[in-house]
């Protein structure tokens, strides 16, 4: 038994057992020793990980639950049903035996501990909720960081019950993440509780938008991660809308309107310092407002076109073209494809004290300093062509536009680029030839797109694969805490960039055939999405499903 006489893990059996199976040095042992001095009150396993072994904390902790018999989980929050868990125990009683629910169904409990013989607590517990016990081995270091987060939530969320909406009170305002309003009432103070755990959960999540969705009994939380959606927690119905009526309140939104969708801006700052900018938006539904807020990480405010996946002939070819003094550049794919970071990454690049940049948009999704940025305000009559005939008036040198939705700006676009502009904008096609067609269909004259049309982008998003899993046992890539058990971690884009040559500017006519466009486009050298996509799966940085998944 690696325990004491209490029953806690005791170090220097732990060390005997790793040092038997060869798993430590001597050197290491002594030095795990000599930590335990300083940090007594540390758990045995974080002493040995904490001297740089090799295996790290999980890997420790998988070692430890074999060896007592244990399975061992790597505990995701995103998998934890919390509105079941979170009230089968006190957090007192939780913080005093170091446990933690993390699944209940109607036989047994999952009960997950850092201390595998210490027992006492499992008969009281079996006892008050009529259920088996079932335990699991966890990391001391995740039990302790999520304990705070599960039990509190729970509690603001039962404080909050069938409370208030919160009291109401420029473009955006600034929220301090985990500080408190000493004047608001307590009703307001779980629902400030809740919000400021969401908005840092998702965050530590890695979440590109969150959803809050109003329901008849429950209304729920869901992440967008990696571009997909996980649901994460059933608030009350009453909870659920002074939620929203709190954010709608951060983002100096009408807090009393109700019936039509709104639009606004908030920005955190996290314990670390660092700050993300929100964009919020209201949709009315039967049972109250839906609000989504889309994330825009620190991180990504410096991206270059590197980073975003542009590497190798792609990117010369792409700044060749930024370089151009006029004509117009087009980004085009789906929603939440990447276009608009691309677009941001190819203006910072272009940034300098000698060039006015100016965009108009809709919304502003990043406030860049560089940049001189122009909100569409329908209310004002403001949109993009009106914006952007606005902007050329401020003599500019290189113009920005949202997106191209209609002929008229279609039209200014154009005229822009023949005065001596370099214009970027987006379109929705599925690819880069399709560009020139959606043009035609916008009434634009084949021969100003001949004229004007420098290059087309499309991408995609692709999820990449997860670095983390690779050092991992096949059976143990399931509780990979990177990948949450998915096998991907992060995002990279896939790119098809045509440039338009003068043989592909000969065949756009009046009655431009799509499938002509490719052809010659092919022959020209592009290289289309499934293509770059094939490259990527050759670098073993994503997989053949996940290509098709995004490329169809």
């Amino acid at each position: 038994m690696l325990a004491n006489d209490h029953l806690d893990l005791d170090l220097n059996r732990l060390l005997d057992a790793l040092l038997a199976e060869q798993r430590i040095a001597p050197e290491a042992a002594l030095a795990a020793l000599e930590r335990a001095k300083a940090h007594p009150g540390e758990h045995p396993l974080e002493l040995i990980a904490a001297i740089g072994h090799p295996l790290g904390l999980d890997a420790l902790c998988r070692w430890l639950a074999d060896r007592v018999g244990q399975p061992f989980l790597a505990i995701d929050p995103l998998q934890v049903d919390l509105v079941r868990v979170a009230g089968l125990m006190s957090a007192a009683f939780a913080q005093r035996h170091g446990i933690l629910a993390v699944a209940v169904d109607e036989h047994s409990v999952t009960v997950a501990s850092a201390q595998p013989y210490q027992r006492e607590w499992e008969a009281d517990l079996s006892r008050s909720l009529g259920k088996a016990v079932r335990r699991v081995l966890a990391s001391p270091r995740q039990l302790r960081q999520l304990r705070p987060t599960f039990l509190g939530l729970a509690h603001s969320v039962r404080g909050a019950g069938l409370g208030q909406l919160p009291r109401l009170g420029e473009l955006e305002q600034l929220l301090e993440l985990g500080a408190r309003q000493t004047q608001a009432s307590a009703d307001d103070a779980h629902i400030v509780h809740i919000v400021d755990w969401m908005l840092q959960y998702a965050i530590e999540q890695r979440a590109s938008d969150i959803h809050l969705e109003p329901r008849r009994e429950q209304g729920h939380l869901r992440l967008r991660i990696d571009g997909l959606l996980h649901a994460v927690y059933a608030f009350p119905a009453s909870v659920t809308l002074a939620m929203v009526s709190r954010l709608k309140h951060l983002g100096r939104m009408n807090v009393a309107e109700k019936r039509r969708p709104q639009d606004g801006r908030l920005k955190t700052r996290l314990p670390s310092g660092a700050e993300v900018e929100l964009r919020l938006s209201t949709l009315p539904t039967p049972f109250g407002e839906k609000l989504v807020l889309r994330l825009s990480d620190p991180q990504q405010l410096h991206d270059s076109l590197e980073t975003l996946g542009l590497e190798g002939a792609l990117l010369e070819q792409w700044l060749a073209l930024l370089q151009q003094r006029q004509g117009i550049l087009l980004v085009t794919g789906p929603t939440g494809s990447g276009k608009t970071s691309t677009l941001y990454a190819s203006l910072r690049h272009l940034a300098s004290p000698q060039v006015n940049l100016c965009s108009i948009e809709d919304p502003i999704e990043r406030l860049e300093p560089m940049i001189n940025q122009l909100q569409v305000q329908p209310s004002l009559e403001l949109d993009f062509a009106s914006g952007a005939r606005a902007l050329l008036r401020q003599d500019p040198d290189i113009i920005m536009i949202g997106e191209i939705r209609d002929r008229e700006t279609a039209q200014v676009a154009v005229q822009a680029a023949l005065t001596g502009h370099l214009v970027l904008s987006t379109l929705h096609t599925q690819d880069a030839c399709g560009a020139i067609t959606r043009l035609l269909e916008l009434g634009v004259a084949d021969y100003l797109i001949r004229a004007t049309l420098l290059g087309v982008m499309a991408q995609r998003l692709v999820r990449t694969l997860c670095r983390a899993c690779l050092e991992l046992r096949p059976q143990d890539r399931q509780a990979c805490r990177q990948c949450r058990g998915t096998g991907f971690h992060g995002r990279t884009g896939l790119f098809e960039l045509l440039q338009v040559s003068t043989a592909l500017r000969e065949r756009i006519t009046p009655a431009s055939d799509l499938a002509a466009l490719r052809q010659q486009a092919k022959v020209d050298g592009l290289r289309d999405l499934r293509r770059h996509g094939g490259e990527r799966v050759a670098q073993g940085r994503t997989c053949t499903e996940e290509v098709l998944r995004v490329c169809g």
